[in-house]
């Protein structure tokens, strides 16, 4: 079984809701990125969205794309994101594994070899944002022969739409809150509950929503509807504000600290 599915099953019987966070891989650092995935871990969250850096995103906001630009120019790969999750694996990190990428590194590297390195790197999941399900049949069915779970973003739309998308998801469902890019929010569009019910009614795998979550009070309003909340912006910014003490040896586990802390607080 995959890891996303044990994940999920698991937190079904203990009825919790899955903290999923997402951050930049290579932001600052690889070696530091495998550092805050274990505090991740210890604070408490039930899976990893390994973003691999782009420089031309078109779902990911300003903290996100600031985060981006910094892995970037540390000359972070795709395939340095992938060895980052067989290095946290190798260093004892058992939390389930989304690698969040945009289509063009993929083809780039060659749909084989790309699911050839995956697999044997222990990534449970795939989202690609700007895949549409038109033109992600190739993809799909070598995700499938892989294990792998190819993960859909849902936005708000229409009944069918949704259900067109949802019935061919594995892994879960990631429920857009909003229209637009990633970013802290302080409150969600008028029918996000109606949306919800919506793709709820569609499936029967686990539905999770991310984009604008970034406090405790947000993941206890969704954790009623949803059986996962992504965490992203307000997680990378943290990042970003403890860039000076992440990247000084004297106070390098006082920033691992305060990220722990900021995750641990948003499980509650």
């Amino acid at each position: 079984m995959n890891l996303i599915d044990q994940t999920f099953a698991a937190l079904r019987e203990q009825e919790k809701t899955a903290l999923i966070p997402f951050l930049t891989v290579g932001d600052p650092d690889a070696a530091t990125t495998i550092e805050i995935i274990r505090q991740l871990e210890e604070a408490g969250a039930d899976m990893i969205e390994l973003g691999v850096p782009y420089s031309d995103p078109l779902a990911d906001g300003p903290v996100i794309q600031r985060a981006s630009g910094r892995a970037l120019r540390h000359g972070i790969t795709i395939t340095e994101c992938i060895q980052v999750a067989e290095d946290a694996r190798k260093a004892g990190i058992k939390l389930p594994f989304v690698l969040f990428t945009y289509y063009n590194p993929v083809f780039q590297m060659g749909l084989e070899n790309f699911f050839e390195l995956i697999g044997r790197k222990e990534i449970s999941g795939l989202i690609i944002p700007d895949l549409p399900i038109e033109e992600d049949g190739e993809l799909r069915a070598m995700a499938e022969a892989a294990n792998i779970h190819l993960i859909p973003l849902v936005a708000p739309t229409s009944k069918e739409r949704i259900a067109r998308i949802t019935g061919l998801a594995r892994g879960f469902i990631y429920c857009v809150s909003s229209l637009g890019v990633t970013g802290v929010r302080s409150d969600f569009h008028s029918g996000i509950d109606t949306f919800l019910s919506d793709v709820r009614q569609s499936t029967e795998l686990p539905i999770a929503i991310g984009f604008g979550i970034s406090s405790r009070e947000h993941v206890e309003r969704f954790s009623k509807q949803c059986d996962g909340v992504v965490v992203g912006s307000a997680i990378v910014r943290k990042i970003e504000d403890t860039l000076p003490l992440l990247q000084d040896a004297g106070r390098r586990k006082e920033g691992l600290e305060q990220i722990r802390q900021f995750v641990k607080e948003l499980k509650g």
